[in-house]
């Protein structure tokens, strides 16, 4: 994704038209809240016009896309509802098709461009820049959360007492990432998911601009599904030089058996010092570790 190209590419300031900037059903409003509001428990779409928006809103009800007119030109920036995110997401459903979420940060440092508490979610197309969280939340049980196509960039954040933010951070019951783009942590993993299934395939992870990052990858209740044809480069400025992907590192909450990772390439910066673990198993089980193309620096396997 041409992050610069894309960036230079935005208009300053809305641009409003005649019906408004946030449009529902043809009809514009001039605050996001409204538009989502107009929707109620019903299904519908929030088309948003070109330009930067302070503004945010949450969804409580009904099944809602988010939808920028162009994509990649419509920012919204910085302010959180309640002390969360840009967008809180707890009705029946929500898709967010080309948005770029920009610069959040709360008071508990958990500041999200989204934060998911109920219903699928779908996102597609999107830019997640320089929050301490790039999307966070979810829900145990049947949720489902599927993220293609989109730029993780410039999050994550640790604090002094060791608690660290993500640049991707769900608890859901089914997680897909897929051709997405994660770079320029700023401490956290990556991606760490309490979901019993993912789907981790065709993404790029490049740590080389990334600042006191931990994992590539977290799945510290384990997990079944797979993690496949990524690209990791691991960076030189890390909290966690050690492992690159860690597997039920905190609790064994949900089986790991079976796990298929294959297929991935992953190599170390100049000047990394470290002979990290590609994989590092705490669970004990038998994942199924396929062919994956790594530096002579990087330890295939560790069992921890």
């Amino acid at each position: 994704m041409r992050y610069a190209l894309v960036l230079a590419a935005l208009v300053a300031t809305p641009a409003l038209g005649q019906s408004g900037p946030f449009s529902v059903d043809g009809r514009g409003y001039g605050n996001l809240q409204e538009a989502v509001n107009a929707i109620g428990d019903g299904d519908g779409m929030v088309t948003i016009a070109p330009g930067v928006y302070r503004q945010c809103a949450v969804q409580e009800r009904g099944r809602i896309v988010f939808k920028a007119a162009q994509p990649g030109k419509t920012i919204l920036e910085g302010v959180s509802c309640e002390d969360k995110a840009g967008l809180v997401l707890r009705g029946r459903g929500s898709q967010v098709d080309g948005l770029i979420f920009r610069g959040y940060a709360v008071g508990d440092h958990n500041g999200a461009g989204i934060r998911t508490e109920r219903g699928d979610l779908l996102v597609v197309n999107s830019m997640f820049l320089d929050s301490e969280q790039g999307i966070l939340g979810g829900t145990r049980g049947t949720q489902r959360v599927t993220i293609e196509r989109s730029t993780f960039s410039g999050s994550g954040k640790c604090r002094d007492d060791g608690e660290c933010s993500h640049s991707l951070y769900l608890t859901s019951g089914t997680v897909t990432v897929r051709h997405c783009r994660f770079q320029k942590g700023r401490g956290g993993h990556y991606i760490k998911l309490r979901a019993p299934r993912v789907n981790i395939s065709d993404n790029i992870f490049d740590d080389t601009g990334g600042r006191q990052t931990s994992r590539m990858i977290d799945l510290p209740e384990g997990a079944v599904g797979q993690i496949a044809r990524n690209t990791f480069i691991q960076g030189t400025n890390k909290d966690n030089a050690w492992e690159m992907i860690a597997i039920r590192a905190e609790k064994a909450t949900y089986p790991s058996a079976g796990l298929k990772i294959e297929g991935n390439t992953a190599s170390v910066a100049p000047g990394q010092r470290v002979k990290p673990a590609f994989i590092a198993d705490f669970s004990g089980e038998r994942l199924l570790v396929g062919q994956n193309t790594l530096a002579h620096t990087i330890t295939p396997f560790a069992s921890k």
